[in-house]
């Protein structure tokens, strides 16, 4: 089995070897070009704030106010901020899809966390800190 080879283009060396290792590929073999994701820092800054919306805000659910999961929390803050419903009919039952975070460039994922952050002050909601290293926006 071939090896994975991941560059990084941040330089002319790195362009130089990406594109050899292009023309060395054998047939088949698939390329992708992309900005990266989100780090696991961007990441880890989003859940102290959904984690303050599980615990200090409830949401209607089948016509009943209740608290709901950080996870919960965060299909609907994603589906708001896209300003997109996302939902699917399945044996009689209408469900919201969620949203991927992972798959967010770095530039997407710092405008959901910016919009997070917005939405928290905005409705009263302090972020809670457990286990979560505190990280700048």
């Amino acid at each position: 089995m071939a090896e994975k080879r991941v560059f990084k283009l941040v330089h002319s060396t790195a362009r130089r070897l990406a594109g050899e290792a292009v023309l060395n590929a054998p047939d088949g073999f698939c390329v992708t070009v992309s900005e990266p994701t989100r780090t696991l820092e961007q990441n880890a800054a989003q859940w102290p704030y959904l984690e303050g919306f599980a615990r200090q805000k409830q949401l209607c659910i089948n016509g009943v106010m209740q608290y709901v999961t950080n996870d919960d929390w965060k299909d609907v803050l994603t589906g708001c901020w896209n300003g997109e419903t996302r939902m699917a009919a399945f044996d009689g039952k209408v469900i919201m899809l969620p949203q991927r975070t992972s798959t967010m460039g770095k530039k997407v994922f710092s405008d959901w966390l910016e919009f997070l952050i917005a939405m928290a002050a905005q409705s009263g909601v302090e972020p809670v800190y457990k286990g979560w290293k505190k990280v700048a926006a």
